[in-house]
């Protein structure tokens, strides 16, 4: 609390210190400092009672749970099991036609083209689900800091309706 000149208090809201707002107090109906102590001291008591916000006290880090980062998904088969399965297939595929060596060769290209596909898609979803992890705790920490907002102006209202209640004029 700072004393301006004429009995005018300036007195901090209390708020968190990023965002304090300050509230002046003036004893309109000729209030001691004293009284004007007594008064603010009293009135912040009843605000936190009305309001059940505390600005003296710490921001919860999360007002809600925050649910985990994603983890890698399991690994799809890759690309030199894709290539062993194509290479089985082809040659399979072979021998019915009369040649394995060339149903071994295509089945084992095609089983990479597979296995490398399937290791792209694989990691476009894990980062796709990053990146909607990661704007999914932006989204909660600007309702988190909206809420908290709120719960500033009802704590700062009050203050103000209890000290006005009591014959000071505050702005």
């Amino acid at each position: 609390m700072t004393v301006l000149g004429g009995g005018v208090f300036l007195v901090p809201s209390l708020l968190l210190r990023a965002s304090a707002q300050e509230l002046f107090i003036y004893p309109a109906g000729g209030q001691s400092a004293e009284q004007q102590r007594q008064d603010s001291l009293e009135c912040r008591l009843w605000a936190i009672d009305q309001t059940g916000f505390d600005p003296t006290a710490p921001a919860p880090a999360s007002l809600a749970a925050m649910p985990p980062e994603p983890r890698a998904q399991p690994q799809a088969p890759g690309v030199a099991r894709s290539t062993a399965r194509g290479a089985v297939v082809g040659t399979a595929g072979g021998a019915i036609m009369g040649n394995t060596g060339r149903g071994a060769l295509a089945g084992a290209a095609g089983g990479a083209l597979v296995g490398a596909g399937r290791r792209v898609d694989q990691r476009r979803g894990q980062q796709q689900a990053t990146e909607d992890w990661g704007r999914q705790q932006q989204i909660r920490e600007a309702e988190r800091q909206q809420l908290l907002q709120y719960r500033r102006q009802a704590f700062n209202r009050a203050v103000i309706a209890c000290m006005e209640g009591r014959g000071y004029s505050v702005s």
